[in-house]
């Protein structure tokens, strides 16, 4: 039997290097693929400045789109984290997790990444509510 495994990184793997400035997401994205490993997974909070709370800029998901054309990377999986105690003082309602959900779906969608995978917990409930209501 024969498999066509590929290999692939997560650049959670480079979180020192991006977060102390050492290597910057192009270098990291071009440092990977180097090495033979074209696809590609995130933690939105971690690669992109600002998401969740502050969303991404059109022109960073244009950026992305051209990194991984330009180094022949292939997106594979956003990480996400539902953070429901994000507020001080009360915990996140049900709705709002299923928009904070529904949110991250949307972003991997306009990264291109055709996977997605729950960091913290995420109620099964919330996930089918998504999917009935969100979908």
């Amino acid at each position: 039997m024969m498999h066509n495994i590929q290999r692939g990184v997560s650049l959670y793997s480079f979180q020192n290097e991006t977060y102390l400035g050492k290597m910057t997401l192009e270098e990291v994205i071009g440092h990977c693929t180097r090495m033979g490993a074209r696809g590609i997974e995130i933690i939105g909070e971690q690669t992109f400045h600002g998401w969740p709370e502050c969303g991404v800029p059109e022109q960073a998901i244009t950026e992305w789109h051209r990194l991984m054309h330009q180094y022949d990377a292939v997106p594979v999986c956003h990480d996400f984290m539902l953070d429901y105690k994000r507020y001080k003082g009360r915990p996140m309602p049900f709705q709002e997790q299923v928009q904070s959900v529904q949110r991250d779906i949307d972003f991997a969608a306009r990264l291109g990444m055709k996977f997605i995978r729950s960091l913290v917990s995420v109620a099964p409930e919330v996930l089918v509510a998504r999917a009935v209501c969100g979908g």
